[in-house]
């Protein structure tokens, strides 16, 4: 699967180059670009696949919630991640009526942006796809990861961090074929026994479906991968 390609748009140079950098240290996330200004923005938006926007509010040539609205009008449906110092309240409702993913305040430490951009990850993988969902739950975890919640609680000796490196490694596999539990583990730097401990769960939970993997000597390996529609 492809990096999620994000334009950042900001008109402070410096804390621009910052969310730039942030947004590169995330696995499966790359900078497609970098606006200073609303028109700048369009202007890359109707020329560059973007997935992502992080956009300042506060632009000098127009607010930013005026460029969602250019967006919406102009039929670009690209997801938004606010990130302002603006508190106000009718601010975040306007930003939500937009159809905004997510609103982060600044200042805010890597931590808190490393986050927000997992949990989009997370809501992205599932509901990719045009197939139905099957059931309420899958709805209710995508809307989840978008909140930062977990839907499902880890089980004893499982970890977010670990769970996520798990995820990007499967997100990162360009190939048709799905990841060995050996082949996670190389990727991630984990031991065989850890990687496929965080598979099982993720298989048990919907969002990696398993499958033999034929052609060796012996027992048929099995793969994962994630379930078609997530």
């Amino acid at each position: 699967m492809s990096d999620i390609r994000v334009l950042v748009v900001e008109d402070e140079p410096l804390i621009a180059e910052a969310h730039a950098a942030y947004t590169q240290r995330v696995e499966g996330f790359t900078v497609a670009g970098v606006a200073h200004t609303g028109q700048r923005a369009l202007a890359t938006l109707r020329s560059e696949s973007v997935d992502l926007i992080l956009l300042d509010l506060h632009l000098p040539d127009m607010f930013g919630l005026d460029l969602c609205r250019s967006l919406r009008g102009a039929g670009i449906g690209t997801d938004v991640l606010v990130v302002t110092s603006a508190r106000d309240l009718a601010v975040v409702r306007s930003a939500v009526s937009l159809g905004v993913t997510h609103y982060l305040l600044k200042p805010f430490t890597y931590a808190a942006f490393r986050e927000k951009l997992l949990g989009y990850a997370r809501y992205r993988t599932q509901v990719q796809g045009t197939s139905a969902v099957a059931a309420q739950h899958e709805i209710d975890r995508a809307l989840a990861s978008l909140r930062g919640t977990s839907p499902v609680t880890l089980p004893k000796g499982l970890d977010q961090g670990t769970l996520d490196l798990v995820l990007g490694v499967l997100r990162a596999n360009a190939e048709p074929t799905g990841l060995s539990a050996a082949e996670v583990a190389a990727r991630m730097g984990a031991s065989r026994v850890t990687a496929r401990r965080y598979l099982e769960h993720l298989a048990e939970t919907g969002q990696v479906v398993r499958s033999p993997r034929y052609g060796g000597p012996g027992r048929p390996e099995v793969e994962y991968r994630f379930a078609r529609g997530s």
